[in-house]
């Protein structure tokens, strides 16, 4: 038989061959993992639509970051859980507020890990939006002198990475302006540029309790269906002096990375959020999935889309996955 055609399995033909041609590869130091602290003491309390993941009082976090640390996870995200909540988000921007405190603790026991600190009002305000309320609406530059007091309050307890997420026009040129106003010159701003008003944060809004009481979030965050809209926003980002970009979610927006990464030159980070990562943990306890290997291809396949970071509640699942399977190759 004369026949014309490629012989592709030829390289992958054993796991050896697999491995010496792989294209992507997901590193622990690539993963970082979200916390939620909580004013208060004692608590350590489960959220009950992100099985495994926890509201935590300061009294808890040790625990939790001698376990972070032990599996070579290098960077944190904070969120804050007040007790108290009002119109204009005050625990936000407070010297000791929830998140500020939490910096402070980690900072002190841990100060190799890399704090990066969500800067928004959401988990703060009686209303839930991202920003300060006027006759129903949200307020763009008015929001931008909290976020600022926020961003700043962020860097004094030691943040190294402030990383605002409301999606106000000119946040990171407001924030950017802020920290180098006040000292803060080499703090960096891992802006969330691409942010998508998704059904994929419900579990979130569980844990923060932000669920906004009136409205929601379209008037400032992104249509699902827009792609285009993504690159003018990162570009906007970029230009205001962002030295990071986030596109969130994750898996739905993977187009949207690729985008981005092939037209910005910063580090491109992506969000694995709670709406994907609940569904990955109710199918496994349901048994209809192997939760190890889908979690892995995911989170593979958004390296391979081009995220050089990864925003993700797997993290510590993933760093024990990683680890075993250094040791396997190792042997």
């Amino acid at each position: 038989m004369d026949l014309q055609f490629n012989r592709h399995r030829r390289l992958r033909k054993s796991p050896n061959m697999r491995a010496l041609i792989r294209e992507n590869f997901l590193r622990t130091e690539d993963l970082i993992y979200p916390i939620f602290v909580a004013e208060g003491e004692g608590i350590k309390r489960e959220i009950p639509s992100m099985p495994g993941i926890f509201n935590l009082s300061l009294d808890h976090l040790e625990e939790e970051m001698n376990e972070v640390v032990s599996l070579g996870i290098k960077s944190v995200l904070l969120f804050g859980i007040p007790k108290e909540k009002d119109a204009c988000g005050q625990q936000a921007y407070h010297d000791h507020g929830i998140v500020q405190e939490a910096t402070r603790f980690i900072k002190a026991k841990f100060p190799e890990i890399i704090i990066i600190a969500d800067t928004c009002l959401c988990e703060y305000t009686d209303h839930g939006h991202c920003g300060l309320i006027e006759n129903g609406e949200v307020l763009n530059d008015a929001s931008l002198e909290l976020l600022v007091q926020t961003a700043v309050s962020q860097a004094k307890a030691g943040a190294d990475i402030i990383a605002p997420s409301n999606m106000m026009d000119g946040f990171t040129a407001a924030i950017r302006a802020g920290l180098d106003e006040a000292g803060f010159e080499d703090i960096p701003v891992m802006s969330y540029a691409v942010k998508y008003a998704s059904a994929f944060y419900g579990p979130f809004r569980d844990a923060a309790d932000s669920t906004p009481q009136f409205g929601d979030r379209k008037a400032y965050q992104m249509d699902p269906a827009n792609r285009m809209e993504a690159m003018r926003e990162a570009e906007s980002d970029l230009m205001e002096g962002a030295d990071f970009l986030i596109v969130k979610p994750g898996m739905p927006y993977l187009d949207i990375v690729r985008d981005v990464k092939n037209n910005i030159n910063l580090p491109i980070v992506i969000y694995n959020v709670s709406g994907e990562y609940s569904m990955v943990k109710a199918a496994a306890q349901n048994g209809w999935i192997d939760e190890q290997r889908i979690v892995m291809e995911m989170l593979t396949g958004m390296k391979r889309a081009g995220s050089d970071l990864i925003i993700t509640y797997h993290a510590k699942d993933a760093a024990r996955w990683i680890k075993e399977q250094g040791k396997t190759a190792d042997h």
